[in-house]
């Protein structure tokens, strides 16, 4: 039976939690940013150089590509540290939503909710099913063209959500024990990779890539790549002793993306070398190719689908439980705050935010959905993250069984950063997307209508409640 008082209850394990933030984490853009991430980090080269006069100029560069991908990986793990803080201290449903509202009142949290339901766990759950659609037909079909904007593509991914969608309203066994089973085979064929690359003999000199990109640029791909560590956040009422495993989960699975990233690096810089993964266009099909050339393109594109679906069901999973909380709390949403005691799922929630993604998958691309989101994404990661200094002045008596280690220096420059992030993408979507920030203009607009109706009926039902 679906009712508002029917609740979540805890279900998922510390190792279900780990899986939930790697499985995320570990989607397409490792294999997509990498070559771009290595172009960038040249320019760090040429900064180090003076620091290893005895290390030669192809080794430098290696140095400095792996040096990228920890800063990456640190800076990442400092706004987990954050968020572990949050969720351990406040483990309920709705991750950010409930962090925002206690911080700054119900209105951020609404308003967190609204974009989220609308605007970004569609639009990402649409990206990675535009992946794995593409690589899906590339996998049977190495010769295939980007698919991406073909029908077939579109239908792939579409029902790529539908059955992630369905699967996760059957239940939360069924959707953790997918995820769980997608990770742990995303996580083997990236070890797989690796093993193959550093049996392969180094390839000679290779050019130098056309293009390098700025610096700041190639961060930007980099935490990209490492996006997504705040979704358990999000499930925090459904984790086994909460206020231990939750910063165990987020800590942890970091930690092991950064690990599985830097063992992936050095196999890629072991076998093409600096110029050869800086100049490749499909640098891990490249590097299988160099002992298995006849069947790399289809164990790679295979390997992508592999790791797409389980970005997909990851953010299916832990999306719903946003729209959840913003029905609890607000009137407009409530049917959205129905919890099914049978299944333990909000149904209605995963019905909403899968119809949305299907509707973005059949109306948009890869790349329009990705600018569509991005924007948004890091708004809310410097405002939660500045929530963590907020609530510690605001409510210091909080039972907080894990504080930020180094507080507030790792949470300050998180914020730094998104700030810089935030900037940048709205100076290339004026570039390259403007039509996409005035959609997203109108989206929180129509929020802020949709907050002050909410308002407006929690009114009259308090003034109907005291007439009685």
């Amino acid at each position: 039976m679906t009712t508002p008082t029917s609740a979540p209850s805890r279900q998922l394990s510390l190792f279900d939690s780990t899986n939930i933030i790697v499985g995320i984490i570990i989607g397409v853009g490792i294999y997509q940013m990498a070559p771009n991430i290595a172009s960038g980090a040249g320019t760090m080269g040429h900064w180090i150089a003076p620091w290893f006069p005895f290390l030669s100029e192809e080794a430098v560069n290696r140095l400095a590509v792996l040096l990228f991908w920890v800063i990456g990986g640190l800076i990442s793990l400092f706004g987990a540290l954050g968020y572990a803080e949050l969720g351990a201290a406040f483990p309920r449903a709705g991750g950010d939503y409930v962090y925002l509202s206690r911080a700054y009142g119900k209105w951020a949290g609404y308003l967190f909710g609204w974009v989220q339901l609308s605007i970004v766990k569609p639009g990402d759950i649409a990206v990675m099913a535009f992946a794995f659609a593409t690589y899906a037909i590339r996998a049977g079909n190495p010769s295939a063209g980007d698919a991406q904007a073909s029908e077939t593509g579109k239908v792939l991914a579409a029902g790529a959500v539908l059955f992630f969608t369905a699967m996760n309203i059957v239940g939360v066994r069924q959707g953790k024990w997918t995820q769980n089973l997608l990770t742990v085979v995303k996580a083997l064929g990236l070890l797989i990779i690796a093993i193959v690359a550093f049996t392969a003999r180094e390839s000679s000199a290779a050019p130098a890539p056309k293009e390098h990109f700025p610096l700041m640029t190639a961060m930007v791909f980099v935490l990209f790549t490492y996006g997504g560590w705040n979704e358990m956040a999000y499930v925090a009422a459904e984790v086994k002793d909460p206020r231990r495993n939750i910063a165990r989960a987020l800590v942890l699975g970091t930690l092991a993306v950064i690990v599985f990233y830097l063992l992936l690096n050095t196999a890629f810089l072991h076998v093409l070398g600096y110029n050869g993964v800086a100049s490749s266009e499909a640098v891990a099909t490249d590097v299988v190719a160099k002992v298995f050339p006849a069947y790399a393109g289809q164990a790679i594109s295979l390997l992508i689908c592999i790791s797409a679906l389980g970005v997909v069901n990851g953010l299916i999973f832990t999306g719903a439980r946003i729209s959840y909380a913003l029905g609890q709390e607000h009137p407009t949403f409530r049917p959205l705050g129905l919890w099914n005691s049978k299944t333990g799922t909000p149904i209605w929630a995963l019905l909403l935010q899968g119809t949305i993604a299907m509707a973005m998958i059949l109306l948009t691309d890869y790349i329009g959905a990705l600018i569509y989101v991005s924007v948004a994404v890091y708004l809310f990661y410097l405002a939660t993250s500045a929530a963590v200094i907020v609530l510690r002045f605001r409510e210091p008596q909080a039972d907080r069984p894990y504080k930020v280690t180094g507080f507030p220096i790792p949470t300050l420059i998180f914020c730094v950063v998104c700030g810089y992030l935030i900037y940048s993408c709205i100076q290339y979507a004026l570039w390259k997307f403007p039509n996409a920030l005035l959609v997203m203009a109108g989206t929180f607009l129509f929020g802020v209508v949709l907050l002050i109706a909410d308002v407006s009926i929690c009114r009259v039902r308090q003034k109907l409640e005291e007439t009685k």
